[in-house]
């Protein structure tokens, strides 16, 4: 199998929309240094973004009440035909000196060592 990855970078404001705690565990991605969220295509509307790509993602943790502005970088694709859902994995900067990381970690404080399955892996 072919796999081409395109290296070529696009920027962009993503909003995500992030109910529950439920829906933050199942989006964070903890592997990733600085941390990182996997937001489906719905949340991308028409726009791809490459590997590579920088975004400024708009997070919006409902139950928390909070709005986190985050500037990130995708990493991770996944495509409409994999086995998990469409979307992107992006990578928080280190910019905030992992207050964001920090943040998602404490919410989901005894969830992160469940062994559920996630959007990610």
């Amino acid at each position: 199998m072919n796999v081409e990855v395109n290296l070529t970078s696009q920027s962009g404001i993503v909003r995500f929309d992030v109910a529950d705690n439920h829906a933050l565990y199942n989006a964070y991605m903890p592997f990733i240094t600085n941390g990182g969220l996997f937001v489906p295509q719905k949340y991308l509307a028409d726009v791809r973004y490459d590997i590579g790509s920088d975004v400024f993602l708009l997070l919006n943790l409902i139950s928390e009440n909070q709005r986190l502005p985050i500037e990130g970088k995708v990493v991770w694709q996944a495509p409409a035909a994999s086995q998990r859902p469409a979307g992107v994995g992006i990578q928080f900067s280190a910019k905030d000196g992992g207050l964001t990381q920090q943040k998602i970690e404490t919410l989901l404080a005894g969830q992160l060592e469940s062994d559920r399955p996630t959007h990610t892996l």
